[in-house]
This record gives C-alpha cells, structure tokens and sequence, in this order.
C-alpha cells in the first residue's frame, strides 16, 4: 500500500511516495461542502424526488420514503467560518418503509478529478471525509462510496450522540487496490450518506472493505430512520474528502471560484431576447456559458413572444458544452417587429 501524505517515517527511496502535499489547493475532492452556492433556490417542499434541488452539487435521493423539506440554511457550527448548511426535514412521516424504500444524500465525481487516487494499484490511497452535522435523531447512520465504472462499493458508520448538537466526524476507507477508475468526465464514483432504507438494503453483511456491490450489504447495523416522526431533521455543512488518513482543516474557497466550479455541472442564464425587424425568415443569437461545462447540458427554458410578426418555430439548444443558441423563424418578411426571449435557459451537465 502507498504511503499517504502522513507517513514520513520508514520511506523507501524507491517506493513512490503520496504527491497530497505538494498539491495543497483543492485538496478537497468535494464541491461546495459548505452548501454556500445553490443556484436552483434555496428551498424546496413537498419533496419525494430522486434529484438535484437546492445546494449545487448535492443530489438528495428520495425512494418513498417519507415526504420532505429540503433546504439551505444559515444554522452552522459555532466558530467554524461557515456561513450555510444544508437541512433534511420531515414532513411526511414513514416509519415502517418498504424493502425498496432508501433516503440517501450524495454527491459523484468525474473518474478523471481522482486520478492521483492511483486506485487499481498497490499505492491505493486512503480517502479520509470529514464533516459537521447535527440532529435530533441520534444513532448510527451509513456513510460510504460507491463506483459506478466497476460497481464496487464500501461503507463504514458514524454516530450521532447528542440530539441538536453540531458534531464534527472524520470517517477513513482504504483505497481500492484491485481496480482502476476510468480517466474521462463521466460519473466514476460517489460520496453518499445513508439517511434510512428499507430491509433490501440492510438483510447481508455490511461491506467494510472493496467490494463487488451488493444491495443487502450496504447499511450498518441499527441504521437510523430519518422517516420515522416529522420531528425528525438532519443538518450537514464542511464536507470534505481527501487522499490520506488525516482530515485536515476545511478549505474555504472564493465565492467566486466556488460558484464557477458548481457552473461545470449547472448554470442558469440571463434571458435571451431578440427584437428585430423582420428582414429575413431567420434569426439566430448564441450566448457562451460562464463556463464550459461538463458536457453538452439538456437546455430547459420557456418562451415569451412579441411584435407584430409572427413565429413559426422557435428553439433553444446547446452548443456542445460552450453555449447555447436561440433560433427563431419568423413566417413573413418585411417591415413588421418580431420580440422573441428564451426566459433564464437553465442548463444542466449533473453527473
């Protein structure tokens, strides 16, 4: 096994050595662990989805199991720097959740953001998370990862021991040394927290160390139903994950390069409007993304229309990760006024 970045003793001149330390920024494999970017609203209710709702980059996984309050929050650990964090709060009870049943927090990483994990080889690195969090449901809840490239997986456990209580936990695996992760933009593995499942999930043995996936052996013993009461509410901010076995100080990151990071994967921009004079059928305008994204996003938007000529079609779209386009064909020419907008085209490239 590779040394990680905190052995300094006993190093063989020969063996490769952990290169963590020579690369201090973004050490964090997490993006916006401090829930302070969330371009989709700060809130969202009535919630039972299996999808991406407020805080960037966090995907909250419903599977009917109790309905849902999801939001971002100003509630933070005491003198820790954070300003956010983000809420779980029941609002539709289940206490007694079907087989299939499962309320999972998570995010996933590009295979080629963990390369220097050097996974698949005898130098595998530990990946350590650290994070705050606080409930009033104390107990035992799941943490862990799975990798969609060879469908492996591993978790391991932490406690909740005092109801209403920001708490600070550092959870270490140990890297994978039998496979590698795929080097392109595609979803090759993911963080997730277990907040409940049902019985198909926690009927074989807990995977403790790489493993081919299996649904029966994912939750911990006397894992934690968040769905039992509408009481019931969990809180998380400082997420971070790194190569070793030493959670080190949470690294706080620019607004701005923070939110640009989150841009990779959604973005919403401002309304795109054409008002022109008809002189020809067709008119097109393009808008380059904040950033390029992770690949081409599927575009969603609705139109408002104006003028005195009138449309015969109208499209929004993207061009490839860089941009999009808005394109109008007008059915007549001549000196009538056509108004066309694409009303806050959102983009999405979630993994």
């Amino acid at each position: 096994m590779a040394l990680s970045r905190i052995d300094t003793t006993n190093m063989i001149e020969d063996v490769p050595q952990s290169k963590i330390d020579n690369n201090i920024n973004f050490r964090n494999i997490i993006i916006n662990g401090d829930m302070s970017i969330a371009q989709r609203g700060t809130s969202v209710s009535s919630y039972s989805s299996d999808s991406y709702t407020t805080v960037d980059r966090w995907k909250t996984r419903v599977n009917g199991q109790g309905v849902w309050t999801i939001s971002q929050e100003t509630d933070v650990p005491a003198g820790q720097g954070f300003s956010n964090s983000l809420k779980w709060d029941c609002t539709t009870a289940d206490a007694s959740p079907a087989a299939t049943d499962f309320l999972i927090h998570e995010q996933k990483f590009e295979g080629q953001n963990l390369q220097y994990l050097k996974y698949g080889t005898s130098y595998a690195e530990s990946l350590t998370v650290s994070f705050w969090v606080k409930s009033n449901k104390i107990g035992a809840y799941t943490i862990g990862f799975f990798c969609a490239g060879n469908t492996k997986h591993i978790e391991s456990s932490y406690t909740i021991n005092n109801a209403n209580t920001w708490e600070k936990k550092t959870v270490t695996f140990v890297g994978d040394t039998a496979s590698a992760l795929a080097n392109d933009n595609t979803e090759e593995m993911k963080l997730w927290f277990w907040l409940g499942a049902g019985s198909n999930f926690s009927s074989g043995t807990h995977a403790t160390t790489w493993s081919s996936y299996a649904q029966a052996n994912v939750l911990v013993d006397n894992q934690v139903n968040l769905a039992d009461s509408t009481d019931n509410e969990w809180y998380i901010t400082g997420v971070q994950l790194e190569a070793g076995t030493t959670a080190s100080d949470f690294e706080f990151l620019p607004v701005d390069v923070n939110l640009a990071r989150c841009q990779r994967y959604y973005q919403e921009l401002s309304t795109i409007g054409i008002y022109a004079q008809v002189v020809n059928r067709y008119i097109r305008q393009e808008v380059k993304f904040m950033v390029e994204m992770r690949a081409t996003p599927t575009v969603t938007t609705t139109f408002s229309i104006g003028g005195s000529a009138s449309q015969n079609d109208q499209q929004v779209g993207a061009r490839e990760n860089k941009g999009v386009y808005f394109y109008t064909r007008f059915s007549a020419v001549g000196s009538s006024t056509g108004r066309n907008a694409a009303d806050n085209p959102k983009c999405d490239a979630e993994l």
